[in-house]
């Protein structure tokens, strides 16, 4: 079903206006969808994503500012989204021992365990793609990247 099916209209301005509705329209699609894959996780989309930070960047620390500045979403508040992790044993903070107005934050071996059973699952994610072509796929990141570059 398409996006004007779906909402039940067709009044756009223009073909830019159709594509800004069907970007966010398709954006909380997907969202909904991951939320769904990874609420027996018990962890949200945007812990998901600092995890897979922590994880990237293990075994260095990284700074909540650092954090919020790579998060996917980043105006979250990423020291309560690192509270919660902790508080589920799957990341781990101290003071900076350079700059104590700085926390470190870091993956622990369970936040490690569980993307690597996320990791395993994942897949079942993408299939939400499947009817896309794999070329189809490769012309859709790129034009999305190239719909957010403004060169300078």
């Amino acid at each position: 079903m398409n996006v004007d099916q779906q909402l039940n209209t067709s009044t756009y301005e223009n073909e830019k206006h159709r594509l800004r509705v069907n970007l966010l329209y398709s954006s909380y699609w997907l969202a909904d969808r991951i939320g769904d894959f990874l609420k027996p996780y018990g962890i949200t989309q945007q812990q998901f994503n600092i995890l897979r930070i922590l994880r990237g960047i293990s075994p260095d620390p990284i700074s909540t500012k650092e954090l919020r500045e790579r998060m996917i979403v980043s105006g979250s508040d990423t020291s309560r989204l690192l509270d919660r992790l902790i508080e589920k044993d799957f990341a781990w903070k101290r003071p900076c021992p350079h700059d104590g107005r700085l926390i470190q934050a870091f993956i622990s071996k369970n936040g490690e365990k569980l993307l690597s059973q996320i990791d395993r699952e994942i897949h079942n994610l993408d299939s939400e793609m499947d009817n896309l072509s794999e070329k189809e796929t490769l012309v859709l990141n790129q034009l999305l990247n190239k719909m957010r570059y403004r060169p300078e």
